[in-house]
């Protein structure tokens, strides 16, 4: 099979058989997860013995392997990871698809000779996140779901790390690596791999259809070209959860549309059979949101998936596909061996035969010789070229030139799928040191409005939005409050605009940042700003707290997934803080939910969505994204003792008047007890 390699048909396999299913129907690269710290933790995946088997298929038909370790990890659970790292690398694998900065620094270390890919789990959507990773030592980025083609397109053009864009499968609601809400709902984090897919439940704005939390699938599959021409590496298809089926369709379709520029009808058609949520949409990439992005797994989608569709796909790719063609060159003379030389690529084998006797009937014919060196079925060579040189007379057995073609094979085989040499350096010792302050705990405070109470010039730090008027954070600082500037939590399409708000406040004596994007990093530490680490940057391990540190990031909050138990044992010589009180933000998305209920904008940037036990959720919308907050508010004023070595807490205002705000800060001075319905996050529960 001839491939198109301007863009790269990257495959989803949640076990062997999707495997062989994605090579069979032309995927270039497959990834897949080990048993432990992959983001599909619910699926089959692989142990050590099963990805050895994968590595060997794929590479026997030029297929790349790829592995996600793409949770984030614990300190206590780093030495396992590398440890799994360790096992693929020297099994041959390709890359390593990482969403932890920690372990992606010490996989770097122990592993240099693998790739490394940055997984959309880490929200990258701008250019200065992709240069940074780039500069990292990342060789790929998996952009964020939300990109729309010129957002895409600016990302390619600013360094030369490879892109990895979604072409086809679920959307979550939330942008990748930003939600929390199975974490706080069921303790089941998306973060590690085990999200429960609440946004697939009722979920209901003013006027919506009752799954205001569910889209459609993306299908992209037509613009294979375009993205080519763009000069995107890799079209990605979600969906190691799926069956072998779907695998293999959505594969072939995006093969076809590599390979003719288009993809073919009926092979969209049967994909829309096999799995979808009332069909597909196109709506993120050309920047069409709406309500038309929404979508339900219905009655019709579940009874289209007959077994009629499985069987014909599964007759498609039921026969090993001949991927390496075969050169053969068979020389037969008196008194020496008979000689098959077989040439595949750059691997040459020489196998020796039988020694040559002259025939009583029939001498060995050119063209019977021919046929029998082309007999390879079932194997993954094709014969291109037999010569054929036989001195007059002689002849050889059969049996023996099927010999010597099947030796010739199995030696081309091993060839190919040789495990590579790789150096290993094993890390020192793992186990930190727990982190120790060094002074009293500091509070900070993060406002969306400049209005804050007189009370509040006793924190360390008040964050207001970058995007207020420049006059009224010039009046914070006039009035003895120190304060800093919040960079929204993801800015699709606003690097210029957050460059330029920037450069402003700077100029009116603002230099410090709060950051909750590694673009954001990126931005504010390159115009020279002291950076303040926000907890969406899921620092959840005592790697990543140095990891940012050498970064250059003055201090990190720490991920709202760990327990205060885990808070208590980070080591570091970082500043580490938490957040300590707020309606916590669970989901951040691109696409409002009331844009399928009575529309976007028409509630002043507040409105709430309901889920099917009534609990009453606010939706915030403000730099063109929507935040969806918990309905409860996290409330640690009268058990701050239980964090015992974080430098500092911070408490996140969001709709709050200006005398509750004052109330909770005097609440958090005093460490009393709360009043009326709150939670403790996952302080005290922790995630799987």
């Amino acid at each position: 099979m001839d491939k198109n390699k301007s863009i790269e048909i990257l495959a989803p396999c949640g076990s062997y058989d999707s495997v062989e299913a994605a090579v069979r129907q032309g995927a270039d690269a497959v990834y897949i997860g080990f048993l432990q710290f992959s983001a599909r933790a619910y699926g089959e995946n692989f142990d050590v013995e099963a990805l050895k088997k994968t590595v060997r298929y794929c590479h026997l038909h030029g297929v790349k392997v790829h592995l996600a370790l793409n949770t984030l990890i614990s300190d206590d659970e780093l030495p396992d990871a590398i440890e799994v790292a360790k096992e693929a690398y020297l099994s041959g694998v390709d890359a390593f698809i990482i969403q932890d900065l920690g372990l992606a620094e010490l996989i770097k270390n122990a592993c240099p000779d693998i790739a490394l890919h940055a997984s959309t789990q880490m929200t990258v959507h701008t250019p200065e996140a992709a240069k940074l990773l780039y500069d990292l030592g990342f060789e790929r980025v998996v952009l964020a779901r939300e990109m729309n083609r010129s957002e895409i397109e600016a990302v390619v053009k600013s360094c030369p790390v490879e892109t990895e864009v979604f072409v086809h499968g679920a959307l979550c609601m939330c942008v990748s690596g930003q939600c929390y809400l199975s974490a706080m709902i069921g303790s089941r984090s998306g973060n590690r791999g085990r999200c429960a897919q609440p946004c697939r439940l009722p979920f209901a704005v003013e006027n919506g259809t009752g799954h205001d939390l569910s889209l459609k699938d993306n299908c992209i599959i037509n613009e294979l070209s375009e993205l080519a021409k763009i000069g995107v590496t890799s079209a990605k298809i979600e969906g190691r959860m799926k069956r072998p089926e779907y695998v293999a369709a959505a594969a072939a379709a995006c093969r076809h549309s590599a390979d003719n520029g288009f993809a073919d009808k009926d092979e969209l058609d049967r994909l829309r059979a096999v799995f979808s949520r009332s069909g597909f949409t196109d709506g993120y990439y050309f920047g069409r949101l709406g309500k038309e992005m929404f979508g339900t797994r219905s009655k019709d989608d579940v009874v289209s998936a007959t077994e009629k569709v499985f069987s014909e796909i599964r007759r498609e790719y039921k026969d090993e596909v001949q991927t390496n063609p075969v050169d053969f060159t068979l020389t037969v003379f008196d008194g020496a061996p008979a000689m098959l030389t077989a040439e595949c690529g750059s691997h040459t084998v020489c196998i020796d035969g039988e020694i040559p006797e002259y025939a009583r009937n029939l001498p060995l014919s050119e063209e019977k010789a021919k046929a029998q060196l082309s007999k390879t079925g079932g194997t993954a060579f094709r014969v291109r070229n037999v010569t054929v040189q036989i001195g007059e007379g002689l002849t050889v057995p059969i049996s023996s030139l099927n010999l010597m073609r099947r030796e010739a094979l199995n030696q081309l085989e091993s060839l190919l799928t040789k495990v590579p040499e790789r150096s290993y350096t094993a890390p020192g010792n793992l186990r930190p040191i727990p982190h120790r302050r060094q002074n009293k705990m500091q509070y900070r405070a993060s406002f969306r409005s400049c209005d804050i109470p007189y009370c509040f010039k006793q924190c360390e730090l008040v964050y207001v939005p970058l995007f207020s008027d420049i006059d009224d954070i010039r009046g914070l600082s006039e009035r003895g409050f120190n304060a800093a500037v919040e960079i929204p939590r993801v800015i699709f399409g606003l690097e210029e605009k957050v460059k330029s708000a920037l450069l402003a406040v700077h100029d009116i004596g603002i230099n410090d940042v709060y950051c909750n994007n590694i673009g954001a990093v990126a931005l504010a530490r390159n115009l020279g700003f002291t950076v303040h680490g926000g907890f969406a940057l899921n620092i959840f391990n005592t790697k990543s707290v140095e990891f940012y540190k050498k970064l250059g990031v003055s201090d990190t909050e720490l991920s709202i997934e760990l327990t205060a138990s885990q808070i208590n044992r980070i080591g570091g010589n970082g500043k580490i803080g938490a957040v300590g009180y707020g309606y916590l933000p669970l989901m951040i998305t691109r696409n409002c939910p009331n844009k399928n209920g009575n529309g976007c904008g028409k509630c002043g940037g507040k409105s709430t969505i309901t889920d099917r036990k009534g609990s009453v959720f606010t939706l915030m919308c403000h730099s063109g994204c929507t935040e969806l907050l918990n309905c409860n508010p996290l409330i640690m004023s009268d058990k701050q003792d239980q964090f015992k070595n974080i430098d500092f807490m911070t408490l996140k205002f969001t709709y709050e008047s200006r005398e509750e705000c004052e109330r909770i800060f005097r609440n958090y001075i005093n460490k009393e007890k709360p009043r009326g319905e709150y939670t403790r996050g996952l302080y005290f529960r922790g995630v799987e």
